[in-house]
């Protein structure tokens, strides 16, 4: 039987996604060796050691690199699912499950009527690029709770709140998907769901917030933008050093509190500038308003974070995707530039990784041009949004009448 011309982009798709897969898990099973140190050991190491404190009823309160809500401890014990396959074998399954279940939330969001696949092409696609990190980290099952959440959207805003909840609980960042959010009902629903996961993570393991002390006393991380100052310094003579902290490697000399003190101004301005636009877009949000709010706030929160690790790519990739579904969004040339951020990314981390950490003109290089690249998409998508919803120009009236407005959108 012969294939019609819609099923041909969609089979492309899925070959793709499925090729680009199979690669990713020879490289964490180690089939084939992947450049660069071996981005798996958190998995096999401080993942498994922290599934059998948590296993044993108790948070790992004492060790410093626990950086994570309570709910993460739900992703780390996962493979304990899997009773037949090692720790480390059953997570990248879990893993590549989760791959699986964004594709399909994409697709099936994709393929509605008015909708689009470019949202899957940039999944696959810019999911890949970050090689075998994207199965070492718990990041992508976060990101598969944070699209379903903007999947289920305006259209099911109790669902949207709830798995909201539920996900900044694995990892804080998705509160940031209800940046767009206008029905209460999503905003209730979060609310609920997180202060009750968290009453009940209180209350029956100890130790379940000692992640917010260890949060306050994180240094300048070696990919973050501000660190960009230090491995530029760093080349005429400035006396810090790299070291090993909270489970990073991270600066530490002269000026690195100030330098992070700046970063947290941003991050202050950032949220700042979202409460200013939504209270001027106030009635003017469209149904893909949600999702470009999301993807710019997490953008502006990530560049301005005195941490950028390479799973944070993950998340973004996965609200650009979610963004693309839409045929009228306005997020083509932002999405365009993170998907180029996790081309270098795979550069940086893990490949010349030791390039970056020696502050090696080429490892700054590198850094300066991912980082670049990023602030650059946080800068376009902010401006894209706020014209997006920006008041419609006044219409001319005849002499002797008030100008009026064009047409409000009506908040979905």
């Amino acid at each position: 039987m012969e294939m019609t011309d819609a099923g041909r982009p969609l089979t492309g798709l899925l070959t793709t996604w499925g090729t680009t897969r199979l690669l990713l898990l020879l490289f964490v099973f180690q089939v084939l060796e992947f450049p660069g140190p071996d981005v798996t050991s958190d998995v096999w190491a401080t993942y498994r050691d922290w599934y059998e404190v948590l296993r044993g009823g108790a948070f790992p309160a004492s060790d410093v690199t626990w950086q994570y809500p309570p709910a993460a401890a739900l992703a780390v014990l996962s493979p304990g699912l899997l009773p037949f396959l090692d720790y480390a074998s059953a997570f990248f399954v879990l893993a590549f499950l989760a791959d699986l279940a964004v594709l399909m939330l994409l697709l099936h969001t994709g393929l509605r009527p008015g909708r689009s696949l470019r949202g899957a092409w940039l999944w696959t696609a810019g999911a890949a690029l970050l090689g075998p990190t994207l199965y070492s980290r718990y990041d992508v099952m976060v990101t598969a709770v944070a699209v379903g959440a903007l999947a289920a959207g305006v259209r099911r805003p109790a669902a949207m709140g709830a798995l909201t909840g539920f996900a900044a609980l694995l990892k804080a960042w998705p509160v940031l998907l209800l940046a767009g959010a206008v029905r209460r009902r999503a905003w209730g629903a979060a609310a609920v769901t997180a202060l009750a996961l968290s009453a009940l993570f209180a209350l029956a393991v100890p130790g379940a917030f000692a992640f917010l002390a260890f949060q306050r006393d994180r240094g300048a991380e070696v990919e973050s933008v501000g660190a960009l100052v230090f491995h530029v310094a760093r080349r005429f003579g400035w006396p810090g050093e790299v070291s090993f902290r909270y489970g990073s490697l991270e600066f530490t000399g002269p000026y690195v509190n100030a330098v992070n003190d700046v970063a947290l101004g941003l991050t202050a301005l950032a949220c700042g500038w979202l409460l200013l636009w939504r209270r001027r877009s106030a009635g003017r949000l469209r149904p893909h308003s949600l999702a470009e709010a999301a993807f710019t706030a997490v953008l502006l929160f990530t560049v301005t974070s005195r941490v950028i690790s390479p799973q944070y790519l993950v998340w973004l990739i996965g609200l650009a995707a979610v963004c693309l579904c839409s045929r009228e969004s306005r997020m083509t040339l932002p999405a365009a530039l993170v998907l180029a951020a996790a081309a270098v990314t795979v550069l940086e981390f893990p490949v010349w990784f030791e390039d970056v950490v020696a502050s090696t003109l080429f490892g700054v290089s590198l850094m300066a041009v991912r980082n670049g690249l990023l602030a650059a998409a946080a800068l376009t998508a902010a401006v894209r949004l706020w014209r997006s919803t920006a008041p419609p120009p006044a219409l001319a009236a005849p002499a002797g009448q008030p100008a009026r407005t064009g047409e409000r959108t009506v908040s979905p």
